[in-house]
């Protein structure tokens, strides 16, 4: 069974989508997630991004200062448990003002099921601005384009590390009991 908030949160994705093709993000990179589905699945029909799945999260900070460096826009997407993987490679991104958008669907949070999900999705705010990274949590639905609308114009106006983190509540909770 699908919560209300779930229900109601079905158009956040393309909203991001447009939005990145608003700041001219050219390449997507992520670890498959289902927080993620329908934007991933945008950005692989568009044929002006190259959208790259990824073993480990830490590939796509190293993949996207690639981009930067090559006069691209990018983003990356991933799950706050993948968070910590990338913990040491942000640190390029503050020493050198590399701009780089992450958007991370949290786990561990409002109605999750798999206890292994809660310490990191309780730590990654914590654990981001630790490393210098500039993070906008959103819970409203209805808030989440124009989150990642200024998240990205903070990331590539002023060179800096910033993540937009999804909350459970707009992405839903998985049901595992059927």
């Amino acid at each position: 069974m699908k919560s209300d908030q779930q229900s109601k949160s079905t158009i956040w994705p393309e909203q991001i989508y447009r939005s990145f093709q608003d700041h001219r993000i050219r390449q997507v990179c992520y670890v498959p997630d289902a927080g993620h589905g329908r934007l991933i699945k945008l950005c692989h029909a568009d044929k002006n991004m190259k959208t790259v799945s990824l073993t480990t999260e830490e590939e796509g900070v190293a993949m996207l200062y690639g981009a930067w460096a090559g006069g691209q826009h990018g983003a990356l997407l991933m799950q706050s448990s993948g968070v910590g993987n990338c913990i040491n490679m942000l640190s390029m991104a503050q020493e050198c003002r590399i701009p780089l958008l992450m958007l991370v669907t949290m786990r561990g949070q409002w109605g999750e099921f798999n206890p292994w999900q809660v310490p990191m999705g309780q730590s990654t705010a914590a654990a981001l601005e630790s490393a210098g990274v500039i993070v906008h949590p959103v819970d409203d639905a209805a808030r989440v384009a124009e989150t990642v609308h200024a998240a990205a114009r903070l990331a590539f106006f002023s060179y800096r590390a910033v993540a937009v983190l999804i909350g459970q509540r707009v992405i839903g909770f998985k049901n595992w009991s059927k």
